[in-house]
């Protein structure tokens, strides 16, 4: 259990409301929220105190969410996400058809690079990162698979935004080139490069990256990885949206060096 973990980002406190939202709702997705990628469970005091709430909000939170197997309370007392949260997860990935699509071509596209792969999407203004595979090398990037992060820095979310349409120079360089790289923009000392990722009817879907120490992935080093990225985008596209069709965005099977 890692008792060390911070309150919850944007934890409401039980007076608040959210403008355009239902306080009750919003209190019970932070508790779920609460839970780590590491922890198996964790008692009231720790929810209470990651959640920002009281003691009673807490409980009768717990207690309705348990009704619905979202959380499950264990006979020491402590609690545990649900089979209701898995498997509101897994229809989340299936969604995007992760396990047929989406991990092959990370894995194979790890195998070509030797460093970790990655798939975000767009939520809203956030990108999350909805599948992840870990790269063979002793020392890598851990970016947490469900992880809410920017869109305004990275090269993940660069990319997002510029086939999104966002105006100015920088977004229009990267939609001619069709990738992006950054080197310790969201976080010190990691590099990364993505391309686009379209679904049907060619919609952005989101992006594929790499992603390492930036000692070992210097800007020359990242630009040869970019046709390798291009085309395994480029491959996942087909393999989402079909064959071509007048909408289909001039980045795919184009390499602009």
């Amino acid at each position: 259990m890692n008792r060390a973990a911070t309150p919850t980002p944007g934890a409401l406190p039980d007076h608040d409301e959210p403008a355009g939202g239902v306080t009750a709702v919003t209190r019970a997705l932070q508790l779920l929220e609460a839970f780590g990628m590491h922890d198996q469970r964790l008692s009231l005091a720790e929810l209470t105190r990651r959640s920002g709430m009281h003691k009673t909000t807490a409980l009768r939170l717990l207690r309705t969410l348990a009704h619905s197997g979202y959380v499950v309370q264990r006979d020491d007392g402590e609690w545990r996400l649900g089979p209701a949260a898995g498997w509101l997860g897994a229809r989340y990935q299936a969604a995007f058809d992760v396990n047929n699509v989406v991990e092959p071509m990370l894995r194979e596209l790890t195998q070509a690079t030797g460093e970790s792969a990655a798939f975000y999407v767009r939520e809203g203004s956030i990108r999350t990162c909805l599948m992840r595979v870990e790269g063979p090398q002793p020392i890598r990037h851990h970016a947490r698979m469900g992880s809410a992060l920017p869109l305004d820095k990275g090269s993940p979310g660069r990319v997002i935004l510029a086939f999104s349409g966002e105006p100015g120079a920088l977004y229009e360089e990267i939609r001619q080139r069709g990738y992006h790289f950054s080197i310790g923009e969201r976080e010190k000392g990691v590099a990364t490069v993505s391309a686009p990722v379209f679904g049907l009817n060619w919609r952005l879907l989101g992006s594929v990256c790499i992603s390492g120490p930036a000692d070992r992935l210097p800007k020359n080093k990242l630009l040869r990885h970019a046709r390798t990225i291009i085309k395994a985008a480029n491959q996942l596209s087909y393999a989402l949206a079909g064959s071509s069709t007048p909408q289909t965005p001039k980045v795919v099977s184009a390499w602009h060096p």
